[in-house]
């Protein structure tokens, strides 16, 4: 995934990104979007409502639509969740 996140993911702001490139899950989960694995997305976004309080983890695919969401109270904790699910990632993570 060479191109960057838009904006917006899902209808919220994107704080961070992340392409998922040359990366594999952990296997400590598994996520489905509409009946199917989506093991692994292609990138991850760290995004935030602006009427809601936490900030969600999308996992995207390649046109950067989300197949996948968690929602988190902290930025650090979405990144600590998405590092669970695919290991270090301290590297990769884009700022917007």
């Amino acid at each position: 995934m060479t191109k960057p996140a838009p904006d917006e993911v899902g209808g919220a702001r994107v704080i961070l990104y992340a392409s998922l490139e040359g990366k594999k899950a952990t296997g400590r989960t598994e996520h489905f979007h509409t009946g199917k694995s989506v093991n692994p997305t292609t990138g991850l976004a760290i995004c935030k409502y602006d009427n809601e309080d936490g900030y969600y983890l999308f996992g995207c695919d390649l046109k950067w639509e989300s197949v996948t969401d968690t929602l988190h109270e902290t930025v650090e904790d979405a990144i600590e969740q998405a590092e669970w699910e695919y290991g270090d990632l301290s590297g990769a993570w884009v700022k917007k």
